[in-house]
């Protein structure tokens, strides 16, 4: 199995993640936001997702990610693996290449996610998120209004957005290698100007 950036090429697959999108919350009866063929295809074309391929070259997995409040913030969304292939470790792996692409694009935002999944909560608890407060993330209407199609909404909505079934994390540490790396060719960009 292998993971990518995913590119414009891509796009053949943005029908066949929705519908894993809707069986998903259909299985694991929760809440789950209804993605949108164009929406998934414009992050692969922007170079905003990652996507997995299993020994066939047949797609295993895939997660995109998204900027908030001009970059304060950017969310990891969509995580996705093929039914036969979880627990295969493939999830772990589309996790840590979408965290990397979210530090190396954009290294001075915090990353948030949102989730019920027990197995997505311990991959972002290993990559060093800490649980937090809805008050804490992104404050965005455009990214709330994503949970509309989730049939927890009104949950959400009778708390005024301050808490839901889902579970709120944050990586914040904007000193890790990450930016370091960033502030480090910052600096030589300047030296060189």
């Amino acid at each position: 199995m292998y993971v990518r950036i995913a590119n414009a090429d891509d796009a053949q697959y943005t029908a066949l993640l929705c519908e894993w999108y809707e069986e998903s919350a259909r299985m694991r009866k929760t809440g789950i936001a209804k993605r949108n063929p164009v929406y998934l295809e414009r992050k692969m074309r922007n170079g905003n997702a990652v996507i997995a391929f299993d020994d066939e070259n047949q797609i295993a997995g895939f997660s995109y990610i998204e900027t908030y409040e001009e970059e304060k913030f950017v969310v990891n969304s969509g995580l996705i693996v093929r039914t036969d292939l979880r627990s295969s470790g493939i999830g772990k792996e589309i996790k840590k290449a979408v965290f990397a692409l979210s530090r190396t694009k954009f290294p001075n935002s915090k990353i948030f996610s949102i989730t019920t999944s027990l197995a997505v909560m311990r991959m972002n608890a290993r990559l060093g998120y800490m649980p937090v407060t809805f008050s804490e993330l992104t404050q965005s209407d455009e990214f709330w209004n994503g949970c509309k199609s989730c049939k927890n909404y009104h949950i959400l909505m009778e708390n005024e957005r301050e808490r839901c079934i889902c579970t709120g994390l944050v990586y914040d540490n904007l000193n890790d290698e990450y930016g370091n790396k960033a502030r480090q060719e910052n600096n030589s960009k300047k030296d060189n100007e």
